[in-house]
């Protein structure tokens, strides 16, 4: 998947554990773990609101980078 994060990192240094994090952010655990792994892509918002609570710009949490075979 194109999309790859730091949230475990900026979790960590909120000092919240995923559950935390998920009601802080309207979502479960599991969905913050999905994020976590690599294994969901959260929606715009979801973003917007995840680097607002660790009080980060998106692009701080988020990378994209597309597959070499797209470009």
């Amino acid at each position: 998947m194109p999309l790859y994060n730091r949230l475990k990192e900026h979790r960590a240094r909120l000092g919240v554990n995923q559950q935390e994090l998920g009601r802080l952010a309207g979502v479960s655990r599991q969905t913050v773990s999905q994020i976590e792994r690599g294994d969901y892509s959260p929606s715009v918002t979801l973003a917007l609101k995840l680097a607002k609570i660790c009080g980060v710009q998106v692009e701080d949490i988020f990378t994209y980078q597309e597959d070499e075979s797209h470009e």
